[in-house]
């Protein structure tokens, strides 16, 4: 039986104002969810909340059908979450800071493999700190190489990326895939993704209310 990670009338209140409200969405095994809409609707916001980095406003989040709440940890391990900002300490080397992002997750078995796949590897041991935009993004990808999640949440992958970069991503969330995972991207840029994968237009939830009423504050 396929996993399924679902959402259920999510909302989102952020920097003041509500973001989106009402948003169901649901991605299985070896799907791939891509979210679209203009800069402002949500996509970034709606990742963060997917990785429980952000609290909806009302809603919720399911695992087969049974709330995330009530196993966060769970959830956590599930998941890679990489974000369109590269969490890289310049001071460190290539090799250190993917090491550091793969030893949460388990053995470091697989860093130089990842770093050769992303096109890394002459490079591991130069420091971060002098590594161009595109090289840190490859980086970042280096992660869910190295990662074994289940579900891939990546936030503008595609920023920063040369042709060649963009290809080797696709291939990658084709094998996850493949693989029986999940993959939800927020991006701007076209992407072959292996097929089928899902579009979900986050403007069309777009939220008619700015403010909190009453209810809502005393809670």
């Amino acid at each position: 039986m396929p996993n399924r990670f679902s959402g259920h009338s999510i909302t989102c209140f952020r920097g003041e104002r509500f973001v989106f409200e009402a948003l169901d969405f649901s991605v299985e095994s070896g799907e791939a969810l891509v979210l679209t809409g203009p800069n402002g609707s949500g996509k970034s916001s709606l990742i963060r909340i997917m990785a429980g980095l952000l609290a909806e406003v009302d809603g919720r989040l399911e695992w087969n059908g049974d709330p995330v709440s009530e196993t966060p940890e769970d959830h956590r391990a599930r998941l890679h979450y990489v974000g369109y900002q590269d969490a890289i300490k310049p001071v460190m080397t290539v090799r250190e800071n993917l090491a550091f992002w793969a030893s949460l997750r388990g053995p470091l078995d697989g860093v130089t493999g990842a770093l050769e796949t992303v096109g890394l590897g002459r490079i591991a041991e130069m420091p971060a700190q002098f590594l161009s935009s595109g090289q840190r993004r490859r980086l970042s990808l280096a992660r869910i190489v190295a990662s074994t999640a289940e579900v891939w949440l990546l936030d503008e992958p595609t920023v920063g990326l040369d042709r060649n970069a963009v290809g080797i991503l696709e291939t990658l969330v084709a094998d996850h895939r493949a693989g029986g995972g999940m993959a939800v991207l927020a991006t701007h840029q076209p992407i072959a993704l292996g097929g089928d994968e899902h579009g979900l237009d986050i403007s069309r939830f777009a939220a008619r209310r700015q403010i909190f009423d009453d209810a809502e504050v005393s809670q």
